[in-house]
């Protein structure tokens, strides 16, 4: 079957089916995007710009009730100027000029003693919210011959740990205490709701994502994520699979994660990413888990693409193209955020490997 459009060209290769041009894609710091709008002139998306294979679905439209972040504030009463709140209740206070894109995250269940006193935190409720638009969305997308993507990334661990504090909430796994069942479950029953509405509007892609590595090593045991997170994981992608039995499922996790690999494909991961370079090394886990499992990233963006030359770049894009073969099976782009020191140069010359590959 000839391969039509972008949609199909990427759902193929995540299939490991083949494919016929390597798809496009990164992200850019607020810095990089002003270098983006000076370079190029435009005002696009970069995604419209330069091509991309996907664009995101609008996640639930919470209530009014639900949006209401000043009910949080006695959680957090001493919030820096300029800071916010997000729906969870999570404070977020300005970070650097660097970097302006990173906050520093106050916890507002950090001090929770009881059970009873987390059950009387109004966590937002996404099985009551409006989930109209997104058919509608997916439609234009695909008319676009572009895949509609489920983006909910930070789907339990992260925005768990987020609202009580990684200590504490890492402390309460390991005592079994039973304020890590309910706040990890409250978290779970969103994303549950969130994965089973892409999937009904016809989302071809579910991002989801939390992490679970460091830079040299796992962030807690597997006995510990087999009891408190790959159940739940699961649950998500079953509660969107039965909607759209054929979604693919991606799943992100910054850091060394090798010894995780096998319990997410278990949960049902299709495609993990970023793998990153300084971590693992890509043609290892793709020689082991390569006819199971697909890939997206594999460019380091602590290494190759602030500090290698433009011609170091695309020997890098090719040689784990290469690797991946002709069936596909990676989504070869940088590993996160594209920072500040990332040379203008470096991004140009991953799109054209990219766009001269094969």
């Amino acid at each position: 079957m000839k391969i039509v459009n972008k949609r199909e060209n990427l759902l193929s290769l995540y299939r490991r089916k083949g494919y016929e041009k390597a798809p496009v894609e990164f992200s850019l710091c607020p810095a990089l995007m002003e270098k983006f709008r000076q370079v190029t002139g435009s005002d696009l998306w970069p995604g419209d710009y330069y091509g991309f294979s996907w664009k995101n679905v609008s996640d639930g439209k919470l209530r009014p009730e639900d949006m209401d972040t000043g009910r949080f504030l006695k959680y957090i009463p001493d919030l820096k100027p300029g800071g916010t709140i997000d729906i969870y209740g999570v404070g977020h206070e300005p970070g650097s000029e660097a970097a302006k894109h990173m906050t520093y995250m106050r916890n507002p269940l950090n001090a929770c003693e009881t059970l009873e006193e987390m059950k009387e935190y109004p966590f937002p409720d996404y099985t009551k919210a409006d989930y109209s638009h997104q058919k509608p969305q997916v439609e234009a997308i695909h008319a676009q011959g572009l895949a509609a993507m489920g983006n909910m990334q930070c789907t339990i661990w992260e925005q768990s740990w987020y609202m009580r504090g990684m200590l504490e909430l890492m402390e309460d796994m390991m005592d079994e205490d039973e304020k890590a069942d309910y706040i990890l479950d409250r978290v779970t029953e969103n994303s549950c709701e969130r994965a089973a509405r892409y999937a009904k509007a016809g989302c071809d892609l579910l991002f989801l994502g939390d992490d679970i590595g460091m830079q040299r090593t796992i962030m807690m045991s597997i006995d510990m994520y087999r009891t408190y997170l790959k159940p739940r994981l699961k649950r998500v992608i079953e509660a969107a699979r039965k909607e759209k039995p054929d979604i693919i499922v991606l799943y992100h996790s910054c850091g060394y994660v090798e010894p995780f690999i096998p319990e997410l494909i278990d949960a049902g991961v299709d495609v993990l990413n970023p793998v990153q370079p300084e971590c693992m090394d890509f043609k290892k886990i793709h020689d082991m888990y390569g006819d199971v499992l697909s890939f997206n990233g594999t460019i380091g963006t602590q290494t190759v693409m602030p500090f290698e030359t433009p011609d170091g770049v695309r020997r890098k894009v090719f040689e784990n193209l290469e690797i991946a073969g002709d069936k596909g099976g990676l989504v070869c782009c940088p590993t996160h955020l594209l920072e500040p020191e990332v040379p203008w140069e470096n991004i140009e010359a991953y799109i054209r490997a990219c766009e001269e590959f094969k």
